[in-house]
């Protein structure tokens, strides 16, 4: 892991909006600073979820200022850019349990842990974070619409034939939103077997 809860809960201090420390604390009850990114995708291990939130956060901010210059924050200010990032995957919070698995290793069967998705609340994905976060604190349109439509084509609504390109017109922050966390999954992190 390359981040730790500390490094999380520095970037958060950016969000100064009512209900915020409400979200905080229910994210320090949760499984959130242990849980994994995914199962088998990228930074599938304890802690995964946290290191993925921050490496896509700077991806994120890389990006804007790529697009923007240094005034982007006159377009999607740092505040806005720290909801949608720290909490994008927000629907992944007690999502995931740990179980073994029979492996060979070296010839010999071992038994490994994996994790296996458990959801308590199949409510979608981007849409799940939305709804989670609109729980403890108001989000603007577009905050909502970079954390929903964040898996941008990887999301089944837009394999079902949404068309994805209408929102990442009205809304190109999602667009870079949506890059930020792509090049995060597979540049900046790794799988373990």
């Amino acid at each position: 892991m390359e981040y730790t809860k500390e490094d999380f809960i520095e970037l958060f201090y950016n969000i100064d909006r009512e209900g915020a420390d409400n979200l905080l604390s229910y994210l320090e009850k949760s499984d959130f600073f242990q849980a994994p990114a995914s199962t088998t995708f990228h930074s599938n291990y304890k802690g995964g979820l946290c290191d993925h939130t921050i490496k896509v956060f700077k991806r994120f901010i890389k990006l804007l200022e790529s697009e923007y210059g240094e005034r982007w924050q006159e377009k999607f200010s740092l505040e806005s850019a720290t909801i949608c990032a720290l909490l994008h995957d927000i629907c992944k919070v007690n999502n995931y349990k740990e179980d073994v698995k029979n492996v060979k290793v070296d010839g010999q069967w071992v038994q490994k842990p994996y994790y296996v998705v458990d959801d308590a609340l199949p409510y979608g994905h981007g849409e799940k974070s939305v709804y989670i976060i609109s729980g403890f604190m108001k989000l603007t349109r577009e905050e909502a619409m970079v954390i929903n439509w964040h898996m941008g084509e990887f999301d089944s609504r837009v394999k079902g034939g949404y068309s994805i390109k209408n929102v990442f017109y009205k809304y190109p922050i999602a667009l870079l939103f949506h890059m930020a966390d792509v090049q995060a999954t597979y540049l900046d992190e790794k799988v373990e077997n």
